[in-house]
């Protein structure tokens, strides 16, 4: 059924349903998320941070916040994509082990509301290599969860072919 046709609590109980699903048939195992602030004015966090609330208690799906990128399987990237803040972006998304996916977060995160200057880069994917786009200033909790059933598709792509990549290493 498509979103339009359901209210917004069976849409989120259809779609938290099937991304609950998926990571635990992909993963077997919870997901992490780190979250990345370039800086923001703090209101994608805001709506980030709802996600752990009870109302769509995103633990029950198997994803969890990690202070730590090494533990993390998707960076959740907020704000403008700062000159100043590109190398901090930088070494998370290289301490991130692979496969990862990277998503970004918001008007900001897009370019849509700082043009590229000397100070501001633009878009997230001027600095790192971006897999999902969730607009909004903010985007809704629905539209997060909707961003995070696509990352949950690319991580399992790349899952998928990392197992292939190994198995016919060890076949040869």
């Amino acid at each position: 059924m498509a979103a339009a046709e359901l209210e917004p609590s069976a849409y989120l109980d259809e779609l938290s349903g099937e991304l609950g699903q998926r990571v635990a048939r992909a993963f077997g195992r919870s997901l992490h998320i780190r979250t990345v602030d370039t800086g923001s004015c703090a209101v994608c966090e805001s709506e980030i941070r709802l996600l752990a609330a009870p109302h769509y208690d995103l633990h029950r799906l198997g994803f969890f916040f990690t202070p730590a990128p090494r533990h993390a399987d998707l960076l959740m990237v907020t704000g403008p994509a700062v000159r100043a803040a590109e190398n901090l972006l930088r070494k998370a998304y290289d301490a991130t082990p692979d496969p990862k996916v990277v998503i970004a977060v918001g008007g900001c995160a897009l370019g849509g509301v700082y043009p590229e200057d000397e100070f501001v880069h633009g878009a997230i994917d001027r600095v790192l290599p971006v897999d999902v786009f969730v607009p909004g200033c903010p985007p809704s909790p629905l539209s997060l969860l909707q961003g995070l059933l696509v990352a949950v598709g690319r991580l399992e792509e790349r899952v998928s072919s990392l197992s292939l990549d190994l198995d016919a290493e060890s076949a040869g």
